[in-house]
């Protein structure tokens, strides 16, 4: 996979489609309803988070973080993610899960222990596992906009578990998961991962 060619997303070569359905967008996200602090008094707002349902699998889940408002993705990132969620994601990128763990920044047992238990995953190591999620949905979107052969049928999922461990120039020689374990190591790496354009999956 790592040898595989690809033609990225420059304009003249991008598939254009219709936007997500409002059901589409809406699939496995849990709707809340509380009061802001600060709001009007007597209103309410709704907050929406967005749910992993392990029956309906990691792509499901990276397809409705990718279409998640920044309220969304704030209020995900507060309530923290799945346990289970992080051990599935690892055999979607075929990662090692002790290896996903220490780039989560998340002890074995921890991890172990809140995916055992059905339990969410907060703080640091949620958000970095909610951050993956966000990476991998950049990475589905380049494919499906690419309209080289080669594209189709491209594994974007274990295309970014190796990307994710190799040394890039333009992060100083270090590997982009030493640094998604903070909000602006995410960041840089997201940005990064969306200036891939034609060329080569390296």
């Amino acid at each position: 996979m790592a040898n595989t060619k690809w033609a990225a997303h420059p304009a003249s070569r991008r598939k254009s489609g219709p936007e997500p359905s409002a059901s589409a967008k809406g699939r496995s996200i849990k709707i809340e309803t509380r009061k802001i602090a600060g709001a009007a008094k007597g209103a309410d707002v709704t907050v929406t988070t967005v749910l992993y349902v392990p029956s309906k699998g990691i792509d499901d889940f990276v397809t409705n973080v990718h279409a998640a408002g920044p309220l969304q993705l704030i209020e995900t990132e507060r309530k923290g993610v799945a346990g289970a969620f992080v051990k599935d994601l690892s055999r979607r990128m075929e990662i090692p899960a002790q290896r996903m763990f220490e780039i989560l920044g998340v002890p074995k047992a921890t991890a172990e222990k809140k995916a055992a238990g059905g339990e969410l995953l907060t703080g640091n190591g949620g958000r970095a596992a909610l951050g993956i999620a966000r990476l991998l949905g950049v990475a589905n979107e380049i494919v499906a906009n690419s309209t080289a052969p080669e594209a189709k049928n491209f594994d974007a999922a274990k295309w970014l578990g190796q990307w994710l461990e190799k040394p890039q120039p333009a992060l100083g020689g270090r590997r982009p998961a030493e640094l998604i374990d903070t909000p602006t190591g995410l960041d840089v790496v997201a940005r990064l991962l969306g200036a891939i354009e034609s060329g080569a999956y390296q």
